[in-house]
């Protein structure tokens, strides 16, 4: 019997993308890629979700790039561009769980410290969970087994009664071989439909 949900947030309820900001920076879509693939890439953005600064962060890639320096700092100087909005299905099915008061409803998020307050202030359903687990203010971030465990810890989980849903492969087999059930969230529809089995059958 699932008694708690554990949401990820950005590719399951808010939709985050960096080509909201850089499609209409670059001459083509093939030079847009190759920034995000070689330079603002994934792997760097994801040091910031575990705590480093976004002023260190923009200086050590200007340093390395210099002659994309205005590319660089739109960054996270554009960055609340790249929140396009919520991805409203799944909004829908967390304000359907909220209603039933069957369930504890929390979100463990790799997300930095100081861009969280700017989706805070935009997304009034992010106010429903009891607690939002926040990477970049633990210094610690997924698939790493720690934040897991400090979830766990923090909010007193019953692994077996909990289920976490995220879009991320690799944070699923985290959770997986940690004792959660999972839902790996793919698309909408049956994404949905098998979060709705899971805690509703």
């Amino acid at each position: 019997m699932i008694d708690t949900i554990v949401f990820d947030l950005g590719g399951v309820l808010v939709d985050w993308n960096p080509r909201y900001v850089y499609k209409d920076v670059f001459v083509s879509e093939d030079t847009m890629e190759y920034f995000l693939s070689n330079i603002c890439t994934n792997h760097w953005n994801e040091q910031q979700d575990a705590g480093r600064s976004f002023e260190e962060a923009t200086n050590l890639l200007i340093a390395e790039y210099p002659h994309y320096e205005t590319e660089i700092k739109m960054y996270y100087g554009c960055w609340g561009t790249m929140l396009k909005g919520s991805i409203k299905e799944t909004v829908e099915l967390l304000r359907q769980l909220k209603s039933s008061e069957k369930f504890r409803l929390l979100a463990l998020t790799n997300w930095a410290a100081e861009s969280f307050p700017v989706a805070l202030d935009r997304f009034e359903f992010l106010h429903w969970f009891e607690g939002i687990l926040v990477s970049g203010e633990e210094k610690l971030k997924k698939p790493d087994p720690a934040i897991f465990k400090l979830m766990i810890s923090r909010y007193d989980l019953d692994v077996k009664k909990t289920l976490f849903i995220d879009d991320n492969a690799a944070n699923i087999q985290t959770a997986e071989k940690l004792g959660f059930n999972v839902v790996h969230f793919t698309s909408t529809d049956t994404s949905i439909d098998e979060i709705l089995n899971k805690t509703f059958a």
